[in-house]
C-alpha cells in the first residue's frame, strides 16, 4: 500500500481577537450550535482596499441558488448587506432551508434581488453590472477566466472579488497535506480556476480565493454523503476501491459559508488564497462508518475491490478520487482565526437529519456498479 507523509507546519501566533454574540450563529430554521464568533479588529485599510465587513455593502453573487449560495446569501442578508443573485433563472431564485418556517423564509426571500442573464453573454454582463454597480462580487460558479474578465471590466471601482476555487487545482503529490503554496496542476480539470486566479492577480484587483476540498452538508447537489446514505438505507454492502485506507477530507457547507463571510472586508484576506475544509482527515472506510453512525445505521459491511478489474463505462462507481487527497487549513486558522465548527460525524448527522433523513436527496439511488462489483466478489468467494 502506498504511504503518505503528513507534513507539519510550525505553529503561527494567532491574531488577537475579541468575542461577541454572533448574528452569524444561526441560519433561520437550521440553527448553528455556536453562539460566538471572532470579531476582527478594524484597521485602517492600506492601498486600494476600502471595504470593511461592518458596513453594509451592495453584493453580487454569481450563482447562489444552490448549496453554498443558499447558506452564504442568508449570512450576508443577516449581516445587513444588499444581496443580488445573478442566474439564468432556470432554477428557483430562493428555496427553504430544511426546517425553516414559512415566515422566516418569506422574510429572507423579500430581501433578495435577482439579475437574470447568462454570464457567458459578456456584453449583457458588462452593461447590466455597470448599470447596477456593486461593491463586492462573490463568484460561486465561475469556471473560466474569460467569464470573470467582463465582470471586472464592468465594475472598475469594485472593492473586493471573492472567488470559489478548488483544492482540485493542486498537483498530485506524495507529500501531504497540500498547502496554499504547493505546486498546482495546469492540466487539472480545474485549470479554468487556476487561470481565473491568475487573471485576478494580473488585474491587480482586491481578490480572495477560497479552495474547498470536498464539501458536504444539507442540500448537497454533489452525491458525497448521499452516496453512502443510499446504500446504508437499503441495507446493502458498501463497495470501496482499494484498501479503503485512502485519506481524504470533508468540510461542512456552513463552515465554508462562514469562511466566505469572514474574508469580506478583511485586510488580511486581500490577494490571498485559503484552503477551507474540516480539521481532521478520514479514510474511505472511516467515512463509511461515520455515515452509518450519523444515520443511526448498524456497522456497515465494506467490500473492497480493484477498480482496474472493471469497466464501468461512464458511470462513477465511487464519489471520491481514488487517492490520498487533503489540505492544511492552518493558514485560515492562524490568519483569519477560523476554526471549523463541525466535526465529521456531527456534520454528517446534521446532513442526514435535515436532508436525507427527511426524504431529501438530489439523485436517485443507482446500484448498477455496486452489483457488478458484488457479483464478481461473490464469484471469487465461491
Amino acid at each position: 500500500m502506498a504511504t503518505v507523509a503528513v507534513m507539519q507546519q510550525h505553529k503561527v501566533q494567532r491574531p488577537s481577537f475579541s468575542l461577541l454574540t454572533s448574528s452569524l450563529s444561526d441560519f433561520t430554521g437550521t440553527k448553528l450550535t455556536s453562539s460566538l464568533q471572532y470579531k476582527r479588529k478594524v484597521c485602517q485599510p492600506k492601498g486600494a482596499l476600502h471595504v470593511t465587513a461592518s458596513s453594509a455593502k451592495k453584493i453580487l453573487i454569481m450563482g447562489g441558488t444552490r448549496f453554498i449560495g443558499i447558506f452564504l446569501s442568508r449570512l450576508l442578508v443577516k449581516e445587513g448587506h444588499q444581496v443580488t443573485l445573478f442566474t439564468r433563472g432556470k432554477a428557483p431564485i430562493t428555496q427553504n432551508l430544511p426546517g425553516e418556517s414559512e415566515a422566516d423564509y418569506d422574510a429572507f426571500k423579500s430581501k433578495i434581488s435577482h439579475l437574470k442573464g447568462d454570464r457567458k453573454d459578456f456584453d449583457f454582463v458588462k452593461t447590466s453590472l455597470a448599470a447596477e454597480g456593486f461593491d463586492v462580487v462573490y463568484d460561486i460558479n465561475g469556471r473560466e477566466a474569460d467569464e470573470v474578465e467582463p465582470i471586472l471590466d464592468a465594475l472598475p471601482n469594485l472593492e473586493q472579488y471573492i472567488y470559489c476555487s478548488s483544492a482540485g487545482v493542486y498537483l498530485k503529490s506524495d507529500l501531504l497535506p497540500h498547502f496554499e503554496s504547493d505546486a498546482v496542476d495546469p492540466k487539472s480539470r480545474h485549470k479554468g480556476k487556476l487561470n481565473t486566479e491568475a487573471l485576478l492577480q494580473s488585474r491587480d484587483a482586491n481578490w480572495t480565493s477560497i479552495r474547498p476540498v470536498y464539501i458536504y452538508g444539507p442540500l448537497n447537489y454533489n452525491p458525497i454523503e448521499e452516496w453512502f446514505f443510499h446504500r446504508l438505507k437499503a441495507g446493502r454492502p458498501i463497495p470501496i476501491p482499494g484498501s479503503g485506507m485512502q485519506i481524504t477530507q470533508l468540510g461542512h457547507v456552513e463552515d465554508l459559508a462562514k469562511a466566505f463571510v469572514e474574508v469580506l472586508g478583511n485586510e488580511k484576506a486581500i490577494k490571498q488564497i485559503f484552503n477551507i475544509s474540516g480539521e481532521k482527515y478520514v479514510t474511505f472506510d472511516g467515512l463509511a462508518r461515520a455515515c452509518a453512525k450519523a444515520g443511526g445505521f448498524p456497522e456497515p459491511e465494506l467490500v473492497h475491490y480493484n477498480p482496474k478489474e472493471f469497466d464501468f463505462g461512464k458511470k462513477k462507481a465511487f464519489p471520491f478520487r481514488d487517492q490520498h487527497f487533503f489540505t492544511s487549513v492552518e493558514k485560515a486558522k492562524s490568519v483569519l482565526g477560523l476554526i471549523p465548527e463541525y466535526g465529521l460525524v456531527e456534520g454528517l448527522t446534521r446532513s442526514y437529519e435535515l436532508d436525507f433523513g427527511r426524504g431529501g436527496f438530489r439523485k436517485e439511488a443507482d446500484f448498477t456498479t455496486d452489483d457488478m462489483i458484488l457479483g464478481k466478489n461473490l464469484v471469487l468467494q465461491t
